[in-house]
């Protein structure tokens, strides 16, 4: 069995697709190696309609990829594709370099990124969840443990090792992050006791979060122009132009194809957008791909629940654009859902800061509530998130309500808890 190196930056790739590939998929591909530190030699390309079960790109490529990284004396090959446990061993064998998918490749880049303590466990679980699925071999040195009389007999396999080992380090990395999204519950619950609004970045990575951020909030967020250069949420006071206060966070960015494994892990950081008022849902305005990215961040949004956030489209890098003008778009009730601007020259920032002044003006609505002695946790939540007028006791053990709460938060509970519909008298 070949066994892999520790070091691997000289590098081919190689893109795989049924049909031509974009050049902006392959300018991300790239982008992403090169993030990675990968010196890129060569990049490939194949069409193919059905991947091979044994080599993935069928025999032929494969030994056209191994004269390449002879020729580069290549240490890595990495795959814009994901490929199966087999597939990787094989190719490995027949290249006699380390071989990555597209999934360790950002698995890598998260785990350089990540800065705080709870940004490397996410990484280290992501990577871990995936490494499970790569356990398949076990070596020959303990599959029989002798012992004394009575002991002998087959004993722990190196494969059944790594494996208990591995889902052991799991589970402990599982509870060290409960306790920490345990205390981003209750900043969580001070915001909302204070009834302060969050607005969350959301948007596709190098759109420009950061350095949007950055320029709202006069912070010192690392910015530069990369893939995944930030990774660890940042929160900072916003304050408004009719001189309300807002939390502002800055989000890790989205990829195509992003693993489902960094999805899982980062759940309970991405839960500060599922949790958040407004999303700013940023997009690369000079890109040729716009449109797909744009998909992309919104089937990730659709992953973790919050598809049904309320947005605003800042269109950002208005600059690069040869008839690019900073300016804002309504819709059908006069509410701002689309905003072009540049974060890098400033133009255009004041109408989005304007655009949010009028998001947050939004008047109260005040309703009497009857609950059902099964509604407890709909109480609680009202309790939470509401002004709390006045209360009683029904008949049937439930309770009768007055409250007052910002109609975005009504609307918000109204689209996921459908009890309340029936709850309101008035």
């Amino acid at each position: 069995m070949f066994d892999r190196p520790k070091s691997g930056e000289r590098a081919v790739l190689v893109h795989v697709s049924s049909q031509p590939a974009e050049p902006e998929a392959l300018q991300e591909f790239s982008d992403l190696a090169a993030s990675a530190g990968a010196e890129v030699y060569e990049l490939l390309t194949v069409i193919r309609a059905k991947p091979d079960s044994g080599l993935y790109v069928g025999k032929g490529k494969a030994e056209e990829i191994q004269a390449l990284v002879s020729a580069y004396q290549a240490e890595l090959v990495i795959f814009d594709n994901a490929l199966s446990p087999s597939q990787e061993r094989n190719l490995e064998k027949l290249f006699q370099c380390r071989v990555l998918d597209r999934t360790w490749l950002i698995l890598d880049i998260f785990a350089q990124r990540a800065r705080s303590f709870e940004g490397k466990l996410q990484v280290e679980l992501a990577q871990l969840r995936h490494l499970s699925t790569r356990l398949v071999r076990g070596w020959t040195h303990l599959e029989r443990q002798k012992g004394g009389i009575g002991l002998r007999g087959p004993g722990e396999t190196q494969l059944e090792t790594d494996r208990r080992l591995l889902n052991q380090r799991i589970d402990q990395i599982r509870r060290r992050l409960s306790r920490v999204e345990g205390q981003r519950e209750q900043g969580r619950r001070a915001r909302r006791r204070a009834e302060v609004p969050t607005v969350s970045l959301v948007g596709y990575t190098n759109a420009g979060k950061s350095t949007l951020f950055n320029r709202l909030t006069e912070a010192n967020v690392y910015a530069k122009d990369q893939l995944f250069a930030t990774l660890d949420p940042t929160l900072r006071r916003l304050e408004l132009p009719d001189n309300t206060h807002v939390v502002l966070a800055d989000t890790v960015g989205f990829v195509s194809n992003l693993p489902h494994e960094l999805v899982a892990a980062f759940k309970s950081t991405l839960q500060e957008t599922t949790e958040a008022t407004l999303l700013l849902h940023v997009v690369d305005a000079s890109s040729g791909q716009r449109d797909d990215q744009i998909h992309e961040v919104e089937a990730v949004l659709e992953q973790i629940g919050a598809d049904e956030m309320p947005c605003i489209q800042v269109f950002n890098k208005v600059d690069l654009l040869p008839d690019g003008a900073p300016r804002v778009e309504f819709d059908e009730h006069g509410q701002p859902v689309r905003v072009w601007l540049s974060a890098v020259t400033g133009q255009g920032v004041g109408a989005l800061l304007e655009a949010l002044v009028a998001c947050f003006r939004t008047a109260s609505v005040r309703h009497r509530l009857r609950l059902a002695p099964r509604d407890g946790r709909l109480r609680a939540l009202l309790f939470e998130r509401a002004q709390i007028h006045a209360e009683s006791f029904t008949d049937d053990g439930g309770w009768e309500l007055d409250v007052e709460l910002p109609r975005r938060d009504f609307d918000q509970l109204l689209s996921h808890e459908p009890s309340l519909k029936d709850a309101v008298v008035n």
